[in-house]
């Protein structure tokens, strides 16, 4: 396990760009000495890289002038320039006692040709741990055949790559922005190589199949992002699982709600022909009250099974639908005519205000439309028949015209003994909706009013 966890891990995102940054931090490091090394061995060509030491010039420089024995002007140029092969830089000269200057080698400086003690230790002074290095020696083990003076620049003790820095520092300043400037180049490639791949998973959540569901995507590689690949694509068929399992069991269900609604239709048929029969019979008050109950249960059983039937009709997308202009005004006030009679049994007080819109005619199905008042009226007699009270009217705005069906029942948040599954409504909002209106219901304990608007 813990070597499957570490193959991943040398896989993973996080492992390139941590090998990223090493690599620029190792690259950066190694140019610090790469690139001033490759400029010292251009400039420096045909030169020593011998590092000075001043203490070492300092003690040969001494040993040597104690070492000479014969203190004229040619043995002392000829031990300068010695010297001056091995130190071009450096000059020489050389005081006698009486603080004469003699031999010079080098000297740019313009010194004196006398040299008084006062002057002698101002010079000791500057020289003394300044620039240039300054070596004084006695000539031999004698004080009195003067000293020799060597004198060589401090920079020539750097070593040779501190000269490359401070000589050519703009060079190793840009070889290091041009390091610098790859690494981010690389950064950059890195992460929009990520980017990209995040924003094609991203239009791959967004695309959809005929089946509405997200289209699986392809894994590339296996890092971070193709495990994200990876749990979207098990996620995508987990989801068209689910649906398939879904559709499957909605069409079960269908086929049994209908089923359901023909085996119930039979038995209905026959209660119904019995109680007719038995209406028929001389039967007591009680006896023909209950008949007339046992009618009434019959019809809301049967308005039940209807309902159902097209609410599993019009959630399948199979019940018929043929839109065409009518003039509403007119079929709504066909549609009070048949249930006028029902409602005045019932004792209603009716109140009808239907007036003619502006623009009479409306996109509908006709069986949709009357379909709707049908379920309205009945939820009236059947909840609100305590109001004994239906009213319809129009209404004009000057975005819509709409039929206005009110009562004054307990209003649809009370219960009612004829209170049932809310289907006869569901009906309504799908065929609305399929009819492109819309409608709204505001109920109160003083009633409800439901509007049916045709936006203009």
């Amino acid at each position: 396990m813990k070597f499957f966890r570490s193959f991943f891990f040398l896989r993973s995102l996080l492992a390139k760009y941590m090998l990223i940054i090493l690599l620029a931090i190792s690259i950066v490091q190694i140019a610090f000495l790469v690139i001033p090394i490759s400029v010292l061995g251009i400039t420096r060509s045909g030169h020593s890289d011998e590092v000075l030491l001043e203490s070492e010039i300092e003690e040969k420089w001494h040993t040597e002038a104690k070492s000479i024995k014969n203190f004229t002007d040619e043995a002392i140029t000829q031990h300068f320039k010695n010297w001056q092969k091995q130190y071009p830089e450096a000059s020489m000269f050389w005081v006698s006692e009486d603080g004469t200057l003699l031999t010079t080698v080098n000297v740019e400086e313009q010194l004196p040709s006398k040299w008084t003690p006062a002057y002698t230790t101002k010079f000791i002074k500057q020289r003394y741990g300044g620039d240039p290095f300054t070596v004084i020696s006695f000539l031999g083990d004698d004080e009195s055949n003067g000293f020799i003076v060597f004198e060589i620049p401090k920079e020539l003790f750097k070593p040779p790559i501190m000269n490359v820095y401070e000589q050519y520092s703009a060079i190793v300043f840009m070889g290091i922005i041009s390091l610098i400037l790859f690494f981010i180049v690389v950064s950059f490639l890195f992460f929009r190589g990520i980017r990209k791949r995040l924003l094609y998973l991203q239009e791959a959540m967004e695309v959809r199949d005929v089946d509405g569901l997200p289209i699986e995507t392809k894994v590339k590689k296996k890092d971070e992002i193709g495990q994200l690949e990876q749990s979207f694509n098990r996620m995508v068929c987990e989801l068209r699982e689910s649906k398939n399992r879904e559709q499957q069991e909605e069409q079960l269900r269908r086929e049994l709600i209908a089923n359901l609604s023909h085996d119930l239709r039979t038995p209905l048929t026959k209660i119904r022909a019995q109680s007719y029969s038995l209406s028929k019979e001389e039967l007591s008050e009680e006896g023909q009250q209950a008949i007339k109950a046992m009618e009434i249960s019959i019809v809301n059983i049967d308005a039940l099974i209807e309902n159902l039937m097209s609410y599993t009709l019009l959630m399948a997308s199979k019940y018929k639908f043929e839109q065409k202009e009518i003039n509403v005004i007119r079929f709504v006030r066909e549609q009070m005519t048949t249930w006028y009679p029902v409602f005045e049994k019932e004792g209603f007080e009716i109140d009808i205000e239907v007036h003619p819109f502006e623009k009479n005619e409306w996109q509908v199905d006709p069986i949709w439309l009357g379909r709707i008042f049908d379920n309205l009226f009945q939820n009236v007699l059947r909840h609100a028949n305590s109001g004994k009270y239906i009213g319809v009217e129009t209404e004009s705005t000057e975005h819509y015209d709409a039929f206005i069906i009110k009562d004054h029942g307990n209003g649809m948040k009370n219960e009612s003994n004829a209170k049932g599954a809310g289907i006869g409504l569901s009906i309504v909002d799908i065929m609305v909706k399929g009819m492109d209106l819309d409608w709204d219901i505001k109920s109160s304990e003083s009633g409800t009013k439901i509007k049916i608007k045709h936006y203009k």
